[in-house]
């Protein structure tokens, strides 16, 4: 046999090495996102983990979708304004300032990621995904609740409210709804053995949002079920299923009716619920939450370049505008902030302009968009700017969409409930 015979052709070491780093990517992109879980750090475990994810995708065949485009225009439009800003800092130190833009930058830059990783197989990858987060939220919640009632470490609470590996109980809380909205889909939808499990899923996170004590998250988790479960009774169900979801939902709405009764005779859980259903300090007067606001909008219109990343906590009221539409504009300068509010209201007019076309992948979009329509509301009343998973369900939503009527041969036509 001949040298030349014997050496490998390039097609077959490269289909070799494609099929290597591919199931290395997975791999990768599962402990990537079950990082997702432990931000206490800037930079966290999840950026860090994204480098190998990157530096990986590099070698895996990874092709850029035409139909992500749109995104990637956002990204790169954002960038400059971002950078501009950071050196419109007076109280803070350029590079700090610099570190918390590059900060957003990678975020915004991983849904353009994620997004064509997902639309190149949707219904495999979103498996991966979805239940590497499941995984890290259950652990999450678990430890979170766990350490509210005392057993545990401090870590996992601040304030007396569950946050488990985070810095924020109003962080933690909202990171576990993505998961319970899988869950909630798949209790509504999958047969009883698989939906028992899906039941139990979803006990625990919901225990583990309660926990956190975060008014929002309560709304979110709320708001969100509500959107999956109309969008499944309407667009999903057939007569069959219906009928089991009305059942579940009384039965649901009875358990729930039970449990607040149990929970409100306990003295010290009714005390807490009293004091964070009531109206807060920090949420009235001048400088409470929603009289700062009016004031860091009129500091805004003075500032078209911005007055660069935390700022305005170093001016006459000492604390954020908690209001991520305002936020932007103080941050990132009047483009950076137009264009970041841009990238919501693209994403939530994708997520409607597809939901309403019937497809093999509708059910991998409705819990994105039972997240993504409340996180769009919510970031009116709090910061999100530097939440990872609401950049993830954004890339989530692009990737999903881009490959909306594409068909794994693996799973068919049956429902791709992950």
């Amino acid at each position: 046999m001949s040298t030349l015979a014997a050496r490998p052709s390039p097609t077959l070491a490269s289909t070799w090495l494609r099929a290597r780093t591919t199931t290395l990517l997975d791999a990768l992109v599962v402990g990537w996102i079950f990082a997702g879980g432990m931000v206490i750090t800037e930079p966290s475990p999840y950026e860090l983990a994204f480098l190998a994810v990157l530096g990986v995708s590099m070698f895996a065949g990874f092709t850029l979708r035409r139909s992500t485009l749109g995104l990637l225009v956002l990204f790169a439009s954002f960038v400059p304004f971002a950078i501009i800003a950071a050196f419109q800092v007076k109280f803070s130190s350029v590079p700090d300032a610099l570190v918390y833009q590059a900060v957003t930058i990678f975020l915004f830059f991983t849904s353009y990621w994620v997004a064509n990783y997902v639309a190149d197989a949707p219904q495999a990858r979103m498996r991966l995904i979805i239940g590497s987060y499941l995984a890290t939220a259950v652990i999450s919640a678990m430890l979170g609740t766990l350490g509210y009632l005392g057993i545990g470490h401090d870590l996992f609470t601040r304030y007396d409210r569950a946050k488990a590996f985070f810095n924020d109980p109003n962080v933690f809380g909202p990171f576990l709804i993505l998961p319970a909205m899988y869950m909630l889909q798949r209790l509504l939808l999958a047969p009883p053995q698989r939906a028992l499990w899906a039941a139990l899923a979803y006990g625990v996170l919901l225990i583990g949002v309660f926990a956190s004590f975060s008014r929002a998250a309560w709304g979110h988790i709320v708001i969100s079920s509500a959107i999956v479960y109309v969008l499944i009774f309407v667009l999903e169900a057939h007569a069959r299923q219906k009928v089991r979801m009305l059942l579940l939902a009384m039965s649901g709405l009875l358990l729930l009716l039970v449990a607040a009764a149990g929970v409100l005779s306990i003295p010290q859980f009714r005390s807490f619920i009293e004091l964070r259903t009531q109206s807060q300090n920090y949420d009235t007067g001048e400088s409470g939450r929603f009289g700062r606001q009016g004031y860091a909008f009129d500091l805004a219109l003075q500032h078209p370049l911005g007055l660069g990343p935390l700022e305005f906590r170093n001016l006459r009221v000492k604390e954020e505008p908690h209001n991520t539409y305002v936020n932007v504009l103080h941050a990132y300068g009047w483009g950076g902030g137009f264009v970041f509010i841009l990238f919501i209201g693209v994403t939530l007019w994708r997520s409607a302009s597809f939901i309403a076309r019937p497809g093999p992948n509708r059910l991998l979009l409705i819990p994105l968009v039972g997240v993504f329509v409340p996180l769009a509301g919510e970031a009116a009343i709090i910061d999100i700017d530097h939440w990872r998973h609401f950049f993830l369900v954004a890339g989530l939503i692009w990737g999903v969409t881009a490959a909306y009527r594409q068909v794994d041969r693996r799973f068919g036509l049956a429902p791709p409930v992950p």
